[in-house]
């Protein structure tokens, strides 16, 4: 049987409770500001370890190669010039890492500039970074430019985390979400030289747009997502026929899905992106050294292997199952406790579910990092109910206190 405390007896016991209050009071009173101050500083120092720990990772070395191909058509000179330039930014043994695995995939491309070349297509489709990097590069060093962008990527996904809070007056809630991203690696998203983040933050941008009924900056800031990373046309497309079933009227994701759909086509085309089923074979089947005129034929077993190989990674080594799991899980208690989402961002909330397992299931690829644009979205559109679920747990403690009787020791 639950029973009250016992009232502190000795002077430090009341101190500690005085304490104790005082804070509680306090941050009560300052959550907005704490919320605010504690996720800034979290994004800060994110972006600070994202310029000074960056990840040598091997996708350096194609997108390197993809931003240069303009100054360097012949591709043994592409080759050298990616290598040597990872070379001098990375430490030795990042750079033997990335170039010596005994004899197996990583050894074979440092040593054959055309096996190295044709995989290019896999990575030129990323067209905007691409050309970001491009130009960046003529001003700064090419690997310096890697990590900007990385630095630009947090410190606009932090900005706009904070903005969509504050819009929805949940700025208390800043702790949580920066728990969130910790949950989801946002920290290894960060210091990965890849398009991935920046996608993420575009993305963010473009789906506040959208809950905030901003049509123009909704249709840019979802393109431009698309044009960092085109496989977002997967979420887009879900995106659209949950607006166009439920008849909600959302013309900036329509009109940016028709120019990400129009765009795929021509991008795929230029890029000589070799297509979805040797991409998919590459990434998750088995590694093939030169992808020029690569046509396996298409196999269900092989897919299905592909799929349930990645589905148990995805579950055991990787966080975004567990997260998407807790987005889901608040939804559901928030939905329970009467406090439900709005028809526009309960159609986003589906979207952005629905948009995960259907990225997964074109591509089953287990790592994070690919879907890592759906994780926190959820969690943001959760902040109003779990605001009024907050307000009214308190409300309901104030009403309570106001019933009891003075002297009462039951």
């Amino acid at each position: 049987m639950l029973t009250k405390s016992p009232a502190p007896q000795s002077p430090l016991d009341r101190l500690a409770e005085a304490g104790l209050a005082w804070g509680e009071g306090t941050y009560a009173r300052l959550a907005a500001p704490i919320g605010a101050a504690a996720f800034a500083l979290y994004m800060l120092l994110t972006a600070f370890t994202a310029w000074v720990m960056p990840d040598a990772n091997w996708d350096m070395l194609p997108y390197l190669a993809m931003s240069e191909e303009g100054t360097y058509p012949d591709a043994q000179a592409l080759h050298d010039y990616a290598y040597s330039t990872v070379k001098s930014s990375v430490s030795a043994a990042d750079y033997k890492a990335l170039t010596d695995d005994g004899g197996g995939f990583r050894s074979h491309m440092a040593q054959n500039a055309a096996d190295f070349h044709s995989l290019l297509g896999m990575y030129r489709i990323k067209f905007l970074y691409a050309e970001i990097l491009s130009t960046l590069s003529s001003v700064i060093s090419p690997v310096e430019a890697m990590r900007l962008v990385q630095v630009f990527s947090v410190l606009l996904f932090g900005a706009i985390t904070l903005l969509w809070l504050r819009a929805e007056k949940a700025l208390a809630l800043a702790p949580v979400v920066g728990a969130v991203l910790i949950m989801a690696d946002f920290g290894d998203a960060a210091r990965a030289s890849t398009p991935d983040l920046l996608t993420s933050a575009l993305l963010l941008g473009g789906l506040f747009a959208y809950v905030r009924g901003r049509e123009v900056a909704t249709a840019i800031l979802l393109f431009l997502a698309f044009m960092v990373r085109p496989d977002n046309i997967v979420f887009l497309a879900v995106f659209a026929v949950l607006l166009v079933l439920f008849r909600q009227k959302a013309w900036g994701v329509l009109v940016g899905f028709a120019a990400s759909l129009a765009a795929y086509f021509a991008i795929s085309h230029w890029a000589h992106h070799p297509g979805w089923w040797p991409h998919l074979w590459f990434s998750s089947i088995g590694q093939h050294y030169n992808m020029d005129g690569f046509e396996p034929a298409f196999s269900v077993i092989a897919y299905l292997r592909a799929f349930a190989a990645s589905l148990l990674r995805a579950i055991n080594l990787n966080s975004w199952v567990g997260v998407s799991v807790l987005a889901l899980a608040g939804w559901f208690a928030a939905d329970r406790a009467g406090f439900k989402l709005g028809r526009r961002a309960g159609i986003l909330f589906a979207a952005l579910v629905l948009g995960a397992l259907a990225k997964f299931s074109v591509f089953p690829i287990h790592d994070t990092r690919i879907y890592f644009p759906h994780l926190i979205p959820p969690f943001l559109l959760l902040a109003p109910p779990f605001m009024a679920l907050w307000a009214a747990v308190t409300a309901g403690q104030h009403r309570a206190a106001l019933h009891v009787i003075p002297g009462d020791k039951s």
